[in-house]
């Protein structure tokens, strides 16, 4: 796997990669600017300005900066907190909030190019993605920081052109600090949960340091952490699967990505995606539901509590997030927020959702169902619509236009209305920037925090 970073060089990148890249960039950095916003986000982003010495990394949505290490961490909390940045069903969770931060904080700290930014930001992805597809995961860790911390710091080793020695130790010290980080979080609303990613940034950058100062880490610490602590076994040859014989992917991961068009956890997405095509079809009033049934992959049986106690906790439940899409029509970030939790149709209707899961069904599967939903009408009508692929997935994409669009609706709250299409227009030429400094001087905000 060291071997793969070290030969992840933007002169072999096809111009899929390519784009999908500046994708995945532009993605990562609309969600992080709507996290921003958050209040707690903010004072996090605020204490990072005021704990850091050298202040070279841009704390993004503020007009504050901060020490590398302490950037990845508020920058990577605040894009996980909305539940709006991409994610790979093939493995790794949402690599690139895990990756990105990292990168373009000490990119901007040594001045790399756009070029370099690309590189980085395409290896440590890989890894985190091939990482995660190769753990068989016990059952309630979570996978934010588990193998992104691996990932952010394969990242700046390749941003740092490191040699593949030296990306394979820095490798082994940060699978050394994947932290054991719980789904339980998510279900209570606890937002200690929004600090994994960003934590796995730090960890990340922090595994470079301890190189340089000297420590070592374990021979193989993927197959010890992975295999015998957060997971039950590490499948080490799945991790290496379709590598050519220069060491490279065919088709990296990063362009099998997906990308979310509803705020919440992607185990939502499939019931959601039906219940739009069913509302869409046929519009359909709360009042006039019996009950819906959702089934859907295994997972889902966690996310049945009808009543969350806060926006974090609504974005991972499935009876909440498809009531409100029935009555409200939005699962956008507005569905989640307060005005919203305490619509009391949302409440009634939630009550008589009903979540199943499917041991038949699988996120990984690209020809089978991810979820059917059945809304039983009082009047004995049932209407079904399945899902295989969400949309935003590679495999059922959207148009670049709704992708800019997205971007443009996170953005302007923390940069204002006329300095998000900027962002949009260099992110497009990443490829030709000769200091990434050129994109993180336009994602400093300002402002109150009022979400």
């Amino acid at each position: 796997m060291a071997r793969m970073v070290r030969r992840t060089r933007f002169a072999d990148l096809s111009d899929g990669a390519v784009a999908a890249a500046k994708d995945v960039t532009l993605d990562t950095v609309g969600a992080i600017l709507a996290g921003s916003r958050l209040p707690e986000n903010a004072r996090l982003a605020r204490l990072a300005a005021d704990r850091s010495g050298p202040r070279t990394a841009t704390l993004i949505g503020h007009p504050w900066r901060g020490e590398p290490m302490l950037a990845a961490l508020a920058n990577g909390t605040a894009g996980v907190s909305l539940e709006v940045d991409e994610g790979n069903r093939f493995g790794g969770g949402h690599p690139a909030i895990h990756v990105l931060p990292a990168a373009l904080a000490v990119g901007e700290e040594v001045g790399a190019d756009g070029r370099r930014l690309i590189e980085s930001l395409v290896a440590g992805y890989e890894i985190t993605s091939r990482l995660g597809g190769a753990t068989r995961t016990r059952a309630n860790v979570h996978s934010h920081g588990t193998w992104g911390t691996i990932g952010a710091a394969v990242a700046v080793a390749r941003l740092l052109d490191r040699d593949e020695h030296a990306i394979r130790s820095t490798m082994n010290l940060a699978g050394s600090m994947s932290p054991a980080n719980s789904w339980t979080p998510c279900f209570e609303g606890a937002t200690i949960r929004n600090l994994y990613p960003g934590r796995a940034g730090l960890q990340g950058i922090l595994a470079g340091h301890l190189l340089d100062c000297g420590y070592t880490g374990l021979a193989d610490a993927p197959a010890d952490v992975y295999g015998t602590i957060l997971g039950d076994g590490f499948d080490a040859a799945s991790a290496l699967a379709d590598l050519g014989a220069d060491d490279r992917p065919q088709v990296f991961r990063i362009e099998r990505n997906y990308f979310k068009f509803h705020a919440c956890c992607l185990y939502n997405h499939p019931a959601l995606d039906a219940v739009r095509a069913l509302t869409g079809a046929e519009r359909v009033a709360s009042e006039t539901i019996a009950r819906i049934t959702v089934r859907s992959v295994p997972f889902v049986a966690q996310m049945a509590n009808p009543a969350p106690a806060n926006m974090l906790a609504a974005k991972f439940s499935v009876p909440y997030a498809v009531a409100a899409a029935v009555v409200t029509g939005a699962t956008d970030v507005s569905a989640f927020l307060d005005p919203a939790r305490q619509d009391p149709r949302i409440a009634d209707l939630a009550k008589r959702v009903e979540v199943q899961g499917d041991a038949t069904m699988s996120m990984r599967n690209a020809d089978q169902p991810t979820a059917r939903v059945s809304i039983t009408l009082v009047n004995g009508r049932v209407l079904t619509r399945e899902t295989t692929v969400v949309r935003g997935d590679a495999a059922n994409p959207v148009s670049r236009e709704e992708r800019i669009g997205k971007f443009m609706t996170l953005a302007p709250e923390a940069l204002g209305a006329g300095r998000a299409r900027p962002v949009v227009d260099v992110v497009d030429r990443l490829d030709q920037l000769k200091d990434v400094r050129e994109l993180t001087e336009l994602l400093g905000g300002g402002g109150p925090c009022s979400t």
